[in-house]
């Protein structure tokens, strides 16, 4: 591993804690508001390309940084789409 794919990889796992964050709050919300749906479908499928692009470069820890947000996202959206028909407090 070098030292870009380290911080990288890094940049990519603080991306999946601070993306539970948003999981957190809109579960014990349960209202979605101010959030573009396509744009947090436009970064998981980039996610999604990078958990298949970066075994090419041959960087592992951006491969799992990646991974981590990733699923992060997939769950974000599965929490949006859950809650997308309830109405603002």
């Amino acid at each position: 591993m070098n030292w870009q794919d380290f911080i990288n990889g890094s940049f990519e796992f603080w991306g999946a804690i601070a993306l539970l964050n948003h999981c957190r709050v809109l579960y014990h919300d349960k209202v979605l508001r101010g959030v573009s749906k396509a744009s947090t479908l436009f970064f998981t499928t980039w996610g999604i390309w990078n958990v298949y692009y970066y075994p090419h470069l041959d960087q592992w820890m951006s491969f799992a940084g990646g991974l981590a947000i990733c699923l992060t996202n997939i769950l974000w959206l599965s929490l949006m789409w859950k809650y997308r028909n309830n109405a603002p407090i």
